[in-house]
């Protein structure tokens, strides 16, 4: 009974050795397993469709077809390597998780710059008391009046950012993986939806007011990248996006609740960005990688 009761001590002691050996070994550490997380900074380019954009204010209310829009990137390198001047740019900063084996989530905040274009004539409907150019001296109602516009009269646009800030979910696949994970390329594709919180520089009749801050719309977006990972820590990705934007309040003075601007547009986006990963929880052996 000793010699059983003995061997029965030990082969407990030695399965609860292989279990704990089995459960707690380092594992190896796969980006696209779950468990792994990431974070990236990086610069972006973008374009937007034509919109009608509709003015509301004290003494005015008009609109203005087919307005056309650009991005305004950063011309000065140092604003792209001084770190008080990273945030001048047009860009990108994202976090994420994998909630699960090829499948994450993720936050981040796209800092877009759109921009009214002058030069076009654009189609004036409704009430206005003041004029859109030096030449022309408007005042009344208009139905489908031409007219062009000068910045220095009258300009819209968001350059201290038009922050789409957003939450994303996605798939991630793996595309090439060498033997030893020193180089990997993964392929991420998936929907975002967010918010818009901008940043108003607004000229009216000559008087100009900036960086008018308002929570002034929502957003729905797909996107695809390429992700470049090395040594399992850091990765270069480029990353294409388009979506609908739709600014129901942009407020375009800062002391007048009623004074704002309306629009919706659609857009495409295409970054660069550089980030890390990290392994919270990497539950991936090399007995139980996830099929990729």
């Amino acid at each position: 009974m000793k010699i059983a009761a003995l061997m029965c001590i030990l082969l407990i002691a030695f399965t609860s050795e292989a279990q704990y050996r089995k459960y707690n070994r380092k594992k190896p550490k796969n980006s696209m397993a779950q468990g792994t997380g990431y974070v990236y900074w990086g610069y972006n380019r973008s374009a937007y469709t034509k919109s009608d954009i509709r003015f509301e204010g004290v003494g005015y209310g008009f609109q203005l077809n087919d307005v056309q829009a650009k991005d305004r990137p950063s011309t000065k390198l140092m604003e792209y390597v001084s770190p008080n001047k990273l945030t001048v740019p047009q860009f990108n900063l994202r976090v994420g998780y994998n909630f699960k084996n090829n499948w994450n989530i993720s936050l981040g905040y796209d800092h877009l710059k759109y921009v009214m274009v002058h030069g076009p004539s654009y189609q004036l409907v409704g009430k206005t008391e003041a004029g859109f150019n030096s030449v022309e001296s408007l005042s009344g109602n208009y139905n489908g009046y031409n007219t062009f516009t000068e910045e220095d009269v009258f300009h819209y646009e968001n350059t201290n950012g038009m922050n789409y800030i957003r939450a994303e979910i996605s798939k991630v696949r793996n595309l090439i993986r060498n033997l030893n994970d020193t180089y990997t390329m993964t392929w991420l594709w998936g929907f975002s939806s967010g918010v818009i919180l901008s940043q108003n520089d607004f000229t009216y009749n000559g008087v100009k007011t900036q960086a008018t801050t308002s929570l002034s719309g929502v957003g729905v977006s797909v996107h695809s990248g390429l992700r470049f990972e090395f040594w399992k820590r850091i990765f270069l990705q480029t990353n294409i996006g388009a979506g609908y934007l739709f600014q129901h309040y942009v407020k375009t003075r800062p002391n007048e609740y009623d004074t704002f601007a309306r629009h919706r547009f659609g857009y495409i986006e295409g970054n660069i960005v550089l980030g890390c990963l990290f392994y919270i929880r990497p539950v991936n052996d090399c007995n139980s990688c996830p099929q990729l």
